[in-house]
């Protein structure tokens, strides 16, 4: 089920934003077929495979990639697939065989998605990195943090998932559509410096119209404003207000009890201390709960600042289902909804099973290439973990 069904992908193993786009396709309804490494690479975080929450949804099936045997098993599964997706240093997929060229000779209609931090080309290409370099290089990371604080590193949500994995679905569902209508495949070079640097657009504009400044916590956005920040309470916990617009300003200082008149140290960014103070000592005379009974459920813009742990409790998450249970694991739903071609609940990840590889393989290739198939990940698997000599 889901709006992405009938979508058949092929993803190699990969860190980061390549598994979190795979599984934002899965998620939605697409196949997707993960050729694993034989043996744990040894990057990324390591954890139980049912806590890699980003592995769920897929079948998995190891493979010998130094083999060319395993080569050409995973070239003929991308005859059958729509899309491929890698996210290795550039040239690596062209050194093991599996490079553009060679998967859209097998499938000239193939979407072949790739995404890098710096991108297929330029200077940095060939070197490593991480989320937080990609953002400290577009202006995103200097733009995050308080007044004379360093930067702050934004979890790897932006660069990571959202500049790369995200950019690269968005990528991938705009190439699959061209290519349903050209009967042609294409490469999408996702880059996570292109991605993060799409969503700074805004801020770009902003700066240039005179209303951003470079300072950080100088900003309506970036803490600057005292009326949109955050502010520890009575029990040490800590609220969100975030009443940009004055009519929604006005119904925050109507419901704390704080005079119609506050609204001018808002307008006046040269008050903006005075105002800071005032709703810091008004927040820290309360509880948390107690702004949450007078705050919820109004246009003052509020939330409480909630702990993973806490998320699930809240009524608006729990009302749509936000988070959800799978295997006894507490996880994101699939998102976006959809009015009519629901996705199913996903299932847990799970490490690769050669007994599971017949039922797997047996949706993607004919009955007649099952066996040979099975042949080759048993040969090459075997010969691969013999110790060296």
């Amino acid at each position: 089920m889901g709006p992405l069904s009938g979508l058949k992908i092929v993803e190699l193993a990969g860190i980061g934003p390549a598994p979190m786009c795979g599984m934002l396709l899965a998620d939605l309804g697409a196949s997707v077929l993960r050729i694993d490494r034989l043996e744990p690479s040894g990057l990324g975080v390591e954890r139980p495979i049912e806590f890699n929450l980003i592995m769920r949804n897929r079948d998995t099936v190891a493979l010998d990639l130094k083999s060319k045997r395993s080569i050409e098993l995973v070239l003929r599964l991308v005859q059958q697939s729509d899309v491929l997706i890698e996210g290795f240093r550039p040239g690596v997929t062209e050194r093991l065989g599996l490079g553009p060229t060679e998967c859209m000779e097998r499938n000239p209609a193939l979407v072949y998605g790739r995404v890098t931090g710096w991108g297929q080309d330029g200077p940095l290409s060939n070197y490593a990195g991480h989320d937080l370099n990609y953002v400290a290089i577009t202006g995103a990371l200097a733009a995050m943090g308080r007044a004379g604080a360093p930067p702050t590193p934004p979890l790897n949500v932006v660069g990571d998932f959202a500049g790369g994995g995200l950019f690269l679905a968005f990528g991938i569902l705009a190439a699959v559509i061209e290519a349903r209508q050209s009967g042609r495949g294409q490469v999408v070079d996702a880059g996570i410096v292109d991605g993060v640097a799409s969503m700074m657009t805004q801020f770009f504009g902003m700066k240039a119209a005179g209303l951003w400044t470079e300072r950080r916590g100088d900003n309506i956005l970036d803490s600057g404003a005292p009326f949109y920040d955050v502010y520890k309470c009575a029990d040490d916990q800590f609220i969100a207000v975030a009443p940009i617009e004055d009519k929604f300003f006005l119904e925050l200082v109507r419901l704390i009890d704080l005079p119609a008149s506050t609204i001018e140290l808002k307008k006046d960014k040269r008050r903006w201390g005075e105002l800071r103070t005032t709703l810091a000592v008004t927040f820290a005379k309360k509880s948390s709960q107690h702004w949450r009974t007078l705050l919820e459920n109004t246009d003052a813009c509020f939330a409480p600042v909630l702990t993973m742990e806490e998320a699930g409790s809240h009524p608006q998450l729990k009302a749509r289902k936000t988070l959800i249970e799978v295997a006894g694991v507490v996880q994101p739903a699939p998102a976006p909804r959809f009015s009519r071609s629901v996705p199913d609940l996903p299932r847990p990840p799970r490490a690769h099973d050669p007994k599971d590889y017949e039922e797997i393989l047996s949706r993607w290739l004919p009955r007649e290439e099952l066996a040979p198939a099975l042949e080759i990940i048993a040969a090459t698997s075997e010969a691969a973990l013999q110790p060296a000599r």
